[in-house]
């Protein structure tokens, strides 16, 4: 397991696009002053030792070195001595829609991306819980299971995309189903699923797929997200919007009442989404209700740091900054490997 000690260190990277603005700036601001003496060809000829392009290389190794040392300071640090303990807590599995209508920016930036923020709230806030995700479409598939790597958990959300899915459509029934299947074998601990959808559920098997949940003592939570006016789905790549086959725009609206059906034949609470942080509090509150049990999980106990790596390196940066001179030696110059013998 990887993970940075003190990432806050990591803002420091914001360095990185401010000193690009303020050096091109700066180049522009040179460029200016020697057109005002004459034109840029001749002024070259004046000046044979002045380097073009080698203060830009300067300038950029100094620039990784500046973005490596941010790293440094945030430890990066890699698990090794893995150890199984015991904590108490629940167990979670979060269901997220990734059918093509939740691209649609009736909530911005998108009902995606806004499911995905309202999700990564969510993991913030679980501490000694397991959690698994779940994503689905025409079909459902384990994006994560389930687990207390909250980190991985994190890293594999921001890669999920409709793309990931090849059949189409809002399986919630199998989505729920698959979710029922994923938890662990622990007794006494609470369980619940997090649906977030739009609800437009174009397959069958959700009542038959609650009834399963229920009877082995899983709720069902709902969170609704987009508007019930809905959006047209945008093209990626294009500005255009789906079709249907006559020609006309696609509007996809969200099914609240779904939503909130779901919820309530599965024991859980309707949410519909247009706060992430009141979404996530809702949600949270009603985690903490549930009973907890003793949770058997494997936990990285030892890490080891990895700046000694990242030290040589920013060294080596260095030197060779230091080497590479911004004007063209003239001592280097004169010097001719390969003039013939009799050339004097």
């Amino acid at each position: 397991m990887f993970r940075f000690q003190e990432p806050d260190y990591l803002y420091l990277l914001i360095l990185v696009p401010i000193l690009v603005v303020f050096y091109l700036y700066s180049n522009y601001r040179r460029r200016k002053a020697i057109r005002s003496f004459g034109e840029p060809d001749l002024m070259a000829q004046l000046m044979p030792d002045v380097s073009k392009y080698r203060p830009d290389v300067k300038f950029s190794i100094v620039l990784m070195a500046i973005a490596l040392f941010s790293v440094l300071l945030a430890r990066p640090q890699f698990g090794s001595k893995l150890e199984t303990v015991t904590r108490t807590g629940v167990e979670v599995i979060i269901a997220l829609d990734i059918s093509n209508s939740m691209l649609a920016e009736d909530v911005r930036p998108s009902r995606l991306e806004k499911a995905k923020h309202l999700i990564s709230r969510l993991v913030d806030q679980l501490r000694d819980d397991k959690v698994g995700l779940i994503v689905f479409a025409g079909d459902a598939f384990t994006q994560i299971p389930i687990t207390n790597d909250y980190i991985s958990a994190k890293m594999f959300l921001e890669a999920i995309d409709p793309s990931l899915l090849s059949k189409q459509g809002t399986a919630i029934g199998s989505a729920i189903d698959l979710a029922t299947r994923s938890f662990t074998s622990q007794e006494e601990v609470g369980r619940a699923i997090i649906l977030i959808t739009d609800g437009e559920n174009h397959e069958g098997g959700v009542d038959k797929a609650i009834k399963k949940a229920k009877e082995k003592g899983i709720q069902i939570h709902a969170l609704g997200v987009g508007t019930p006016e809905g959006a047209p789905i945008p093209i990626r790549g294009s500005n255009d919007f789906m079709k249907d086959r006559e020609g006309n725009v696609v509007v996809t609206r969200m099914n609240e009442e779904m939503c909130q059906q779901i919820a309530k034949d599965g024991n859980g609470i309707y949410v519909r989404v247009d706060n992430t942080n009141t979404a996530q509090r809702a949600i949270s509150q009603e985690l903490d209700k549930m009973s907890k049990a003793d949770i058997e999980t494997e936990v990285y106990t030892e890490y080891n740091e990895q700046f000694q790596v990242i030290a040589w390196i920013i060294f080596f940066l260095l030197l060779v900054e230091m080497l590479v001179l911004e004007r063209k030696n003239p001592l280097l110059k004169n010097i001719r490997l390969f003039t013939p013998k009799n050339e004097a």
